[in-house]
């Protein structure tokens, strides 16, 4: 049965440089790169060596403690170079592009014909079981489990994020075969989350096999986690599974043409780009294909995700995340601020701000900012001063919780609901915390705790 989520408590930070809504293709880079710090938690081992050539969807590595679980290749071409860090841990596998790609070629069936194991076996050899992530834990699924329900966002709330009923356009045959074959892994709902406004895609709209529920509300109200806890509560012991919607496309796709096709659409954003559109890419794509005369070279951070929850990375040897929909520019802000008029003493017209503190909050909720990276201060004593709770829409004390994973109390952290957040569900608090803790790493912390401990 459906629902209609209202969430209330939250934050959206207005930013300015939204992407227009033009798609363009980015054009073809020379090198691509499979990483397996994008897959927490997960030790690789390694199936090609250097010098090896591969199709797009032969698999690379493997999950050494599951080992059904297969990493492939998005293009074909060389194994160029194993990057490792210390103790030789296998930081990125660098893939050297064919000028065409050439695909590994398997045989698909109707997607309603598969069974439970047959379904499960084709995501877990053809290298798309990766795009399932599961709650608890905020991993890569543990295909041994029995998930109670299945939730697919079909909107993103985070600051500049892409508009999802713009990206999926014309993806109605793909997203509905993935989402045919998705349902076969669990006998629970298939939930797919819609704004309340109406303004769904017809790839959202028209799609059969699912439990449309309406939400609205600020960020965090995209947050899977969220719709999950408003919907279907996760209690210990039981999982719920999480995919993305263009993740979704990607393995319908795959059931259509029986081709591993990792292109997707990437929005590039922030003030700091100066085209700012949706780009079409393939996953683990060299991102100076986008930078390249796209973005301000000085005083600019460039960000893989968005401004909240993504990883700063560089204009030129960096590689698009395996998750990331989306590219943000921001100001660096590393300078200093006069303390009269730019500080804090500074009237603050043009300064956003999650309380009262600047006369910004009597204006227009269409106004926008223009926010740098400066944190305004450094890390402090963490008191209780529930700004937290004010962007938290759970039945969580966010706090409470935090304190609970800093000093190991498991006991605690389960009965304070470890089991049912992530890290990126943290991401507000984290923004609006003038202790300036890094909420998201402490969560982290705490999971992997959990996933040793009690799972």
């Amino acid at each position: 049965m459906s629902k209609t989520i209202k969430i209330r408590k939250g934050l959206d930070i207005r930013l300015k440089g939204e992407a227009d809504k033009v798609k363009v293709d980015a054009p073809m880079a020379k090198t691509f790169a499979i990483k397996p710090t994008d897959f927490h938690g997960l030790t690789p081992k390694m199936i090609k060596k250097e010098g090896e050539k591969v199709k797009a969807g032969t698999p690379i590595f493997f999950d050494k403690y599951r080992d059904q679980i297969q990493y492939v290749s998005p293009v074909s071409g060389t194994v160029k170079e194993i990057k490792r860090g210390a103790k030789r841990k296998i930081l990125e596998v660098i893939i050297e592009a064919d000028s065409a790609i050439e695909y590994k070629i398997a045989e698909v069936k109707s997607p309603e014909s598969y069974s439970k194991e047959e379904a499960k076996s084709l995501l877990l050899s053809k290298g798309m079981w990766p795009m399932i992530k599961m709650r608890p834990l905020d991993i890569v699924a543990n295909p041994e489990d029995e998930p109670k329900a299945i939730f697919i966002s079909g909107f993103d709330s985070h600051p500049l994020a892409p508009d999802y009923d713009f990206l999926m356009h014309g993806n109605d045959a793909e997203f509905q075969a993935g989402v045919s074959v998705l349902s076969k892994l669990t006998d629970g709902n298939i939930n797919l989350q819609l704004k309340t406004n109406g303004t769904a895609d017809k790839a959202f709209k028209e799609v059969k096999g699912v439990t449309k529920n309406n939400v609205s509300g600020p960020h965090p109200a995209g947050n899977v986690s969220f719709q999950i806890h408003h919907i279907n509560p996760i209690s210990k012991g039981e999982v719920v599974w999480v995919v993305n919607a263009q993740d979704v496309a990607i393995i319908g796709r795959y059931l259509l043409t029986g081709k591993y096709d990792a292109s997707k659409y990437v929005a590039l954003t922030g003030t700091g780009a100066k085209n700012r559109k949706y780009f079409k890419t393939i996953i683990g794509s060299e991102l100076s294909t986008i930078f390249k005369g796209n973005v301000e070279t000085q005083d600019t951070r460039l960000v893989s995700g968005n401004a909240l929850t993504g990883v700063k990375v560089e204009e030129t040897g960096s590689y698009l995340g395996f998750y990331d929909y989306q590219l943000t520019a921001l100001p660096e802000g590393n300078q200093y601020k006069f303390f009269l008029t730019e500080g804090w003493l500074a009237l603050g017209f043009d300064r956003f701000s999650a309380s009262r503190a600047f006369p910004t909050w009597m204006m227009p909720k269409s106004k926008k900012y223009d926010i740098d990276t400066n944190l305004n201060g450094e890390e402090r004593a963490f008191v209780v001063s529930e700004q937290y709770e004010k962007v938290f829409p759970m039945d969580v004390y966010p706090v409470h919780l935090l304190k609970s994973i800093v000093i190991n109390d498991i006991d605690a952290m389960e009965n304070l609901g470890i089991y049912e957040v992530a890290p990126e569900d943290f991401a507000l608090c984290e923004f609006v915390c003038t202790s300036k803790i890094e909420s998201q790493a402490i969560v982290r912390q705490g999971l992997d705790v959990i996933r040793e401990e009690c799972m």
